[in-house]
């Protein structure tokens, strides 16, 4: 059997692995035992797993794999964020961005997909067009790759990619991620952001666990359609009623991401219009001033009109946050690391390499 047609087992969840033993005749316990060692352990190699019998590691060798991953490029910012770069095994390439929090604590930022479809008019990585969706052990590599620098407490699919755009793997990526033989992460520590993919919202709180937030940005269908064409699609109310349907567990929110931009959505109406679109949601604001680079139509909000905005909203109750912006002396938005290196190998359309500069 070749090495192309060997089964990477990170793509598969226990009860997948299970039923492949299965059918080589092992029980049920050796798939917990083999999820242990690759991820408990980190070990890739099934040599290295001695409490299994050599015979039994000789026949996973014949038709399995373990894939492990280590980054082509690193950028670190003199806050402590580290941005990687991993190329796959077709020549494309991702991003993940590990972000210091307090209490020596770190957020994984982790990409669902090569490009995006989506489109968003402020997101550098639309511009690539979507090229495909990463497989589950895809995902769960980059996770694997950035604890080889230290633990990793929270996880947020909110990189590369519209993860709603690729359920079903990123479904599988979940459990992977929560088993308590993998890598054990409590349902509390990840989250998944979506631009509002409606009927994949309603069927992701069907499938499984996991906190939610969806990437606003507006507070009306005409301003929502031009910044995130999907809202043409899927409008606000459709979108607010989704997230009122949403299941919460006791003290969960969902998290509404809205980016400020000057004179586009940043104004006292815009967060009036907010308090009411939220009403009958339990929910968190973060709010993100827009990061401006050159190329770019849109302007960073004011001074005063964040704090404006961000007081209407506390005075109302709702929990507001502003988010402050890490690795802003690397290529640390979604896309930009990617932009830089395929720009410099000529390899970017010509929006996107026009858009990779902004990080220079």
């Amino acid at each position: 059997m070749s090495s192309g047609s060997l089964i990477d087992l990170k793509n598969l969840t226990l009860e997948e692995l299970s039923a492949l033993l299965a059918e080589r005749g092992q029980k049920p316990f050796r798939a917990k035992q083999i999820m242990r060692w690759i991820y408990g352990r980190g070990v890739t190699a099934f040599a290295d797993m001695t409490d299994l019998a050599k015979d039994f590691r000789e026949d996973l060798a014949s038709w399995a794999t373990i894939s492990d991953w280590s980054p082509e490029l690193v950028e670190e910012s003199r806050d402590g964020t580290k941005k990687y770069l991993f190329r796959l095994a077709d020549g494309q390439t991702v991003e993940t961005v590990r972000i210091p929090m307090e209490n020596e604590r770190a957020t994984l930022c982790i990409s669902t997909q090569v490009g995006c479809a989506m489109q968003c008019s402020f997101c550098l990585t639309g511009t690539f067009g979507l090229v495909r969706d990463l497989e589950p052990g895809e995902i769960v590599n980059q996770v694997c790759a950035a604890l080889k620098d230290g633990p990793v407490q929270n996880l947020v699919l909110m990189g590369m990619g519209e993860p709603l755009h690729n359920l079903d793997n990123v479904v599988k990526a979940l459990q992977i991620l929560y088993l308590e033989e993998g890598l054990n992460y409590g349902v509390r520590k990840v989250t998944l952001s979506t631009s509002g993919l409606v009927p994949q919202m309603r069927e992701l709180g069907e499938r499984i666990r996991v906190n939610l937030a969806v990437s606003l940005n507006a507070t009306t269908d005409a301003v929502r359609n031009e910044l995130m064409p999907i809202n043409r699609r899927y409008p606000l109310k459709e979108l607010m009623a989704a997230c009122r349907d949403f299941p919460l567990q006791p003290r969960q929110r969902i998290t509404f991401e809205y980016i400020l931009i000057r004179d586009v959505n940043d104004s006292l109406q815009d967060a009036k219009r907010l308090v009411t679109l939220l009403h009958g949601i339990k929910a968190k604001v973060n709010l993100i001033p827009y990061n401006e680079h050159e190329g770019s139509p849109f302007k960073a909000p004011t001074a005063e009109a964040i704090e404006a905005f961000q007081s209407y909203l506390l005075n109302r109750n709702i929990v507001a946050i502003r988010r402050a912006s890490k690795g802003q002396d690397i290529s640390a938005a979604c896309g930009q690391l990617k932009g830089k290196l395929e720009k410099a190998q000529g390899r970017l359309p010509a929006p996107a390499a026009e858009a990779a500069g902004q990080g220079d």
